[in-house]
């Protein structure tokens, strides 16, 4: 297998991270998701490992500067959502060598087509010393998680739908995946959470943790709208010989009436610590609990983000590691 994808867990050099600028995109909520995105940059920053926090304008970078900590760098750029998840460079490694691949993007099935989203994830790839290679293909980064042996996830629900690519097959979706990234095996997940505004991210239902290991959220309540959706993907996953690891749900959270897309298994990997989102739910404890006994190795901290939900995604959705470069093999 030449290229490869390294999983979230490998080392990294820094974290992209987005951070809040319209507030047409949190009604209400823009002030409380900057100072949300801001304590996850900075526990991040905290435990040793660099932050680059995209800001908007001058403006925007005056109001990150009064929430973060000097160790957290400041990098203007033109954007206009804040998911570098999906619109971030994708970090290959080929023998000894480490290169981007980017792909098509049109917001998110032509939903949330905004300026700079699609070339920020060139232009940080470029600059950071990195050859790009672009694929025709429509993707997010939030559509797949790999487990950095050539398994990947994904759900029929975003990467089958028709508001990406209605010309591709299954198997030519399968080909190209393995063609840009190196993924020869696809675990098909079925759909995302309800109301999920990314047409079903993978990255908000079921992650890799290790080598064929799989976090799928368990339904907590009775009135958990998910739990149909966990116990198909658990299903799916046992059938593919996938060892499944359950997490609790945050269950039914409500804002303005309409159920919202909340899910602890957003968590953001980093070097040395791992952040997992909280919505005001009883079970935010149990769930960061369970998480933690997922990587003994990091320390793992919750954190409020309930006002970032708010604009449509969360702490993994809003951040994109660099890995650090492949060790040469002696």
């Amino acid at each position: 297998m030449a290229v490869l994808m390294p999983p979230e867990w490998a080392p990294q050099d820094w974290l992209w991270i987005g951070f809040p600028h319209l507030a047409e995109e949190w009604p209400g909520h823009l002030e409380r998701a900057q100072e949300q995105i801001a304590a996850f940059a900075n526990a991040v920053a905290d435990c040793g490992q660099e932050v680059r926090l995209l800001v908007r304008d001058a403006t925007n970078e005056a109001r990150a500067r009064d929430l973060v900590s000097g160790a957290v760098r400041l990098e203007r750029r033109v954007y206009g959502d804040i998911w570098l998840r999906d619109m971030g460079p994708l970090v290959v490694h080929d023998g000894d060598a480490q290169s981007a691949r980017r792909f098509g993007f049109n917001g998110w099935g032509g939903k949330y087509e905004m300026p700079g989203d699609e070339s920020i994830g060139a232009e940080l790839a470029r600059d950071a010393g990195l050859a790009v290679e672009t694929s025709p293909m429509v993707l997010e980064g939030g559509a797949l998680d790999g487990d950095g042996t050539g398994l990947v996830a994904t759900t029929e629900q975003c990467l089958l739908n028709p508001n990406r690519n209605p010309g591709m097959s299954k198997r030519a979706i399968e080909a190209e995946l393995a063609r840009s990234l190196g993924f020869e095996r696809v675990l098909w997940l079925g759909d995302g959470l309800i109301n999920d505004h990314t047409d079903g991210h993978v990255d908000n239902l079921a992650r890799f943790v290790g080598p064929g290991r799989l976090v799928v959220p368990e339904a907590t309540g009775v009135d958990d709208p998910n739990a149909a959706v966990y116990a198909d993907a658990r299903r799916r996953a046992e059938l593919a010989g996938v060892e499944v690891l359950n997490v609790p749900s945050p269950g039914l959270i409500i804002r303005d009436g309409a159920i919202e897309p909340a899910s602890y298994v957003n968590f953001a990997i980093t070097t040395h610590l791992v952040v997992v989102p909280t919505f005001g739910s009883p079970y935010d404890e149990a769930g960061v609990e369970a998480i933690a006994n997922l990587f003994p190795d990091r320390a793992t901290i919750g954190l409020p983000a309930d006002a970032v939900l708010a604009g449509g995604g969360g702490f993994h959705c809003a951040s994109q590691q660099m890995p650090g470069a492949p060790k040469a093999k002696s």
